[in-house]
């Protein structure tokens, strides 16, 4: 494991660390402690020339000392309420500890939604990159005011892993509450053994993940482990480890030996596919039939209209699509050529007779497949 740590640390430019509610979090307030560590180790890994994102929790906690709450309100409108209310408290004190090492920060709020969209996806990148360019820190949150799935499923983890795909980065490190992943609950079982290393994510690594949850009922191990799907499909290796410890990102950029590492695919997708495959929303679904499947499966074919046996779901042109087959099966995700209700007008058509049926032919085919990304490429 030290070589592989060595290899895609000693090389990375450019990281994606993420910080968790657990280490963040005191007594429901912030761990100031914790967030001057962090912003200490992340100033001096920009110093070596290393580019760091950084996606952290703690509006919540913030919000709740700000309130002086003791507990969490079980309403999501009051834990929306309450997440508004401490992410100013949260950024000023990233900004305050930055400062101490004359760094400047930024902050930036997305939803899932936001990288639902081409368009808003490409934004996002494009203004990352200038940040960068500027030797800003971008801090990344969860839009907790308008969504809900952070606050209840730990979706920092998910947003993570978009955000390492969105940014073409070399490592995502995610920093928990505890050591990495281990064989069972080791807040419960004395003998839970520390996995150091995970070389494909299966069935018995997400039951394994399913038992150990979150410190503070967010998303548990489970949510980190498909974070880790998701990175490690597209070709991008990321860590868990514990974020309370000293110097933990120095020491894993220096090559030592902490956490749990999953390994990435050894062939990279292109970023395109790991947008369709993980980013883009289907607003529809088509059924194709066995020729077709073999088509795109296995000869890297378009899906014509020939090959649809059916349509459900209302789309317009550019909107990604899911394509199964006659089983049921997920086949890949795709952006339309043609609108839901042209598609079912063509389906099951030769692609000669497109004109004929719809007044006039744009494409011959309903999903290009440079415009496609396959289950079994990215692993979705």
């Amino acid at each position: 494991m030290k070589s592989n740590i060595i290899n895609y640390f000693a090389n990375a430019k450019r990281v994606v660390i993420k910080v968790g509610s657990g280490v963040l979090t005191l007594s429901n307030s912030l761990n100031l402690n914790v967030i001057q560590s962090i912003s200490r180790q992340i100033s001096l890994l920009n110093d070596k020339g290393i580019e760091v994102i950084l996606v952290s929790s703690g509006a919540m906690a913030s919000g709740l000392k700000k309130m002086g709450f003791k507990s969490r309100p079980d309403e999501i409108p009051k834990r929306q309420a309450i997440a508004a209310i401490g992410q100013p408290g949260l950024m000023v004190e990233y900004e305050k500890a930055f400062s101490e090492y004359g760094k400047k920060v930024a902050q930036i709020l997305l939803t899932t939604e936001d990288l639902c969209s081409r368009k808003r996806y490409l934004n996002a990148r494009n203004t990352m990159y200038v940040l960068l360019s500027w030797k800003v820190v971008p801090i990344i949150n969860e839009n907790d005011t308008v969504a809900t799935q952070e606050i209840k499923f730990g979706d920092n983890d998910n947003l993570s892993a978009m955000i390492a795909l969105l940014m073409d980065a070399d490592v995502l490190v995610n920093l928990t509450d505890i050591d990495g992943l281990y064989t069972k609950n080791p807040r419960v079982y004395k003998d839970a053994e520390l996995i150091s290393e995970v070389k494909k994510i299966g069935k018995d690594i997400e039951t394994i993940a399913g038992s150990i949850p979150g410190a503070l009922g967010t998303g548990g191990m489970l949510s980190k482990i498909k974070a880790a799907q998701k990175a490690t499909s597209s070709g991008l290796p990321m860590i868990i480890a514990k974020g309370e410890k000293e110097d933990i990102l120095l020491e894993l950029f220096d090559g030592k030996k902490h956490g749990t590492l999953f390994l990435p695919k050894n062939q990279k997708p292109p970023r395109r596919k790991c947008w369709l495959a993980y980013a883009a929303k289907p607003k529809g679904t088509l059924v194709v039939d066995k020729g077709a499947e073999n088509a795109v499966i296995n000869n890297g074919k378009s899906l014509l209209p020939s090959g649809i046996i059916s349509v459900s779901g209302d789309f317009n042109v550019g909107d990604p699509v899911a394509f199964h087959n006659i089983e049921g099966e997920k086949l890949g995700v795709g952006l339309a050529n043609y609108s839901s209700t042209d598609v079912n007008k063509i389906k099951g058509l030769n692609s000669k007779i497109i004109a004929e049926q719809l007044g006039s032919k744009s494409y011959d085919e309903v999903i290009h497949r440079n415009n496609l990304a396959l289950t079994n490429e990215c692993n979705f």
